[in-house]
This record gives structure tokens, sequence and C-alpha cells, in this order.
């Protein structure tokens, strides 16, 4: 019976030097709270650098591979170093565009104006109108307005007049010219006194009359 028992204080002491660390499996003990927040942690803060890319909306992509960044970036490339983007000559946006759009990698205009403004009005596209008498207006696809102003001829009268809604002076009476500080017609002769009859140049209203002298009738009646 004492045999028995000193074998048992012996076999005391020999098995736990059998059990040694590398024997002990850690997956079948669970890790503890800190171990698990560490473990978390690295999930969600993972670092791509130089293994991929990643856009706004957190989605990855691998090295060589093209994506958007964001919703109005232009493409890239994902490299190693990060992402390479393109970097486009955009096209001019129109000096009369209302409304301009950002859903790409260039802005897009999407309404320009279709009108023109002049002195305060509004005219459509290929409109013609007539701000005044003398000038003849036209609103260009451009949004410009091109005008012309009437070049009115010379009239070939002494005494013209502005009719309402014409650019241009008219002879009311025809052509005529001054005999003296009196107005007579054109291409007629005009006794403009006892003594005197005169007529106009041709095509010379502006210059006085020429006249000739006759015996006055009230030298012959004496």
């Amino acid at each position: 019976m004492a045999l028995r028992i000193h074998e048992a204080w012996i076999l005391l002491f020999v098995i736990p030097g059998l059990v040694t660390p590398a024997a002990i499996n850690h997956e079948d003990y669970p890790a503890d709270e800190g171990d698990q927040t560490s473990s978390n942690d690295n999930l969600i803060f993972d670092d791509y650098r130089g293994k991929g890319c990643v856009d706004d909306s957190g989605f990855v992509y691998k090295l060589g591979e093209r994506f958007f960044p964001g919703h109005s970036n232009c493409p890239c490339i994902c490299t190693e170093d990060g992402p390479v983007c393109d970097q486009p000559e955009c096209p001019k946006i129109h000096p009369k565009c209302t409304k301009v759009e950002h859903n790409g990698c260039c802005p897009e205009c999407k309404e320009v104006k279709n009108f023109c403004e002049y002195h305060g009005k509004n005219y459509k596209i290929l409109e013609e109108f007539k701000p005044s008498p003398c000038e003849w207006c036209r609103c260009e696809p451009s949004n410009e307005v091109h005008c012309v102003v009437a070049d009115c001829a010379v009239p070939e009268c002494v005494n013209p007049v502005y009719e309402p809604e014409q650019c241009c002076p008219v002879c009311k009476n025809g052509p005529n010219c001054f005999a003296g500080t009196t107005i007579i017609p054109a291409g007629i002769e005009v006794k403009v006194d006892d003594c005197n009859i005169c007529h106009c140049h041709n095509g010379d209203w502006w210059k006085p009359a020429q006249c000739s002298k006759r015996e006055c009738q009230g030298k012959q009646a004496l």
C-alpha cells in the first residue's frame, strides 16, 4: 500500500512537465474583450496603400483598375501611389449659360438664354424689330442684337419734314429751292415779282434759283 502511494506522488511530479505551452491551443479559448476590440478596429480601418484604392463610397479597387472616385470626379487609375486621375481640358461654358450642372468630370451647360435684351426689352432669337424709326435690328443666335441705322438720302427740297414713324425726312411738296426768301417749285419758271422770273437749278436744289429780269409790268403801265 505504501508503494502505491509513493508511485502516485511520482506521477504528480512528472505529469506537469509533460504539459508544455505549445500543447495549449489558443483557438480553444475565447479572446478577451481587449483583443476583440483590437481585431474589429483592424477590420474597419484597413490600410489599402500600395494594395488598392478606395472611392468616396468605400468601394475598393484593384491596382490598375479604372474608377471614378466620386460622383463629379474625373476617371482615375488605381496605382501603388494612389489614384492617378485624368485632367481633361473641359470645354468653356457659354457666357450666356443660365444652368450649369456638375454631374461629371467637366461642368455641362444645360440651358442657354434663348433671347436678346435690348433697351430693357426681350426679343426671341432671329426676331427682327425696329427700336426707332431709323433702326432695323435682329436678335442673333449668339444672343446679341445687331442693328443697322438707315442712311437717309439728301432731300431735294429746302423745307423737308419728318413724318411720324418715318426715319428719313420727306419733301411733302416736291423738290424746290430758294429764290431770295421765296420757295419756288423745281422744274418750272416762276415769276417771283413784277421784274424777275426764276427757276431752280436742275438737281442742285441747294443753290439759289436762277433768275432773269424782264421789263417790269409797272414801267410798261406808265
